[in-house]
This record gives C-alpha cells, sequence and structure tokens, in this order.
C-alpha cells in the first residue's frame, strides 16, 4: 500500500496506450490524467497534481454536460490541490464550484455533497473563520449521519473535526 511512484508509472504506460487509441477529449483520458493527478497528490508534488487534474478537467468540460458530477469531482480534485498548497481562497473557489454541481446534480443526502461541506469547512478552518467552518462541517456531518451507516469513519472524522473547530472558537 501507499507505492505511489510504482502506481504512477503504471497509470502512465496505461495514458501512453489510451493516447494510441482514443481520440483526444475521450472521457477515458480524463480519467487517466485524473489518476495520474492522485498519484502526484498522494506523492505531495501538488504542482504536477494540479497541471493533471486541470489536464483531466478540461477534457470532462468538453465531453460532459455542465452538471454532471464528474465535473465536480474534479473541481473537488483541485480544490484538495490548492488547499495542500496553502492557497485558501483558491481552494474554496473550487469546492464552492464543485458544491453548486453536487446541489444540482445529486440527492440532498448524498455522501459527496458531505464530501463538499466538508472540505469547504475545512478550509475555513485552516483560514481562521471557525463560525464558517463549524456551519459546514455540521451540514456535512448531517448528511453523513443520515447516509453512512453509524460506524463509518467519515462520521467519526467530522466529529472530531467539529470538535476540534469548537476548541479554537
Amino acid at each position: 500500500m501507499g507505492d505511489y511512484s510504482k502506481a504512477l508509472e503504471f497509470y502512465e504506460k496505461a495514458h501512453k496506450i489510451y493516447e494510441k487509441a482514443l481520440p483526444p477529449n475521450h472521457p477515458l483520458l480524463a480519467t487517466s490524467y485524473n489518476n495520474i493527478g492522485g498519484a502526484y497528490d498522494n506523492m505531495g508534488d501538488y504542482s504536477k497534481a494540479l497541471e493533471f487534474y486541470e489536464k483531466s478537467h478540461k477534457i470532462k468540460e468538453k465531453a460532459l454536460p455542465p452538471n454532471h458530477p464528474s465535473l465536480a469531482t474534479s473541481y473537488n480534485n483541485i480544490g484538495l490541490v490548492y488547499d495542500n498548497m496553502g492557497d485558501y481562497s483558491q481552494a474554496l473557489e473550487f469546492h464552492e464550484k464543485s458544491l453548486k454541481v453536487r446541489e444540482k446534480a445529486l440527492p440532498s443526502n448524498h455522501p459527496d455533497l458531505a464530501q463538499s461541506y466538508n472540505n469547504i469547512g475545512h478550509v475555513y478552518n485552516n483560514m481562521g473563520d471557525y463560525s464558517k467552518a463549524l456551519s459546514f462541517l455540521e451540514k456535512a456531518l448531517v448528511i453523513r449521519q443520515k447516509s453512512l451507516p453509524p460506524t463509518h469513519p467519515q462520521i467519526k472524522e467530522t466529529k472530531d473535526n467539529i470538535d476540534y473547530v469548537k476548541k479554537k472558537m
């Protein structure tokens, strides 16, 4: 587990095959770019992760309708990278874009909505805006409690994040 350089090697080999076999805006190329971006993200190479997440997103924008959940995932991934880089205003912008798409495309109790609320809360926490952080984290918790089993780790994680923010207030 966690051998991201090995994963990257295989993702790049697969990508070369996709590039030869598929048209330039094929959704599998977007998935491939996203996988490469994820490997770089996990390795802490955020500029490379951002580069590949953005390539993935550009293809998705051309290939998918504007409120497709996969676009929200792209915005989310880009937002996470900006958060890791400490660029909280950019992170917030992309997480809010993700949330808008998810609000239109998904049911109100979908776990991906909770993910968006959680990520926005996390960014506000990093920015020191604890009241906004708490508001978004509480929204995430409500959805997670409705949509996930009671022992799911994301419920505990969200509760821990709420406790952390409350201590900072």
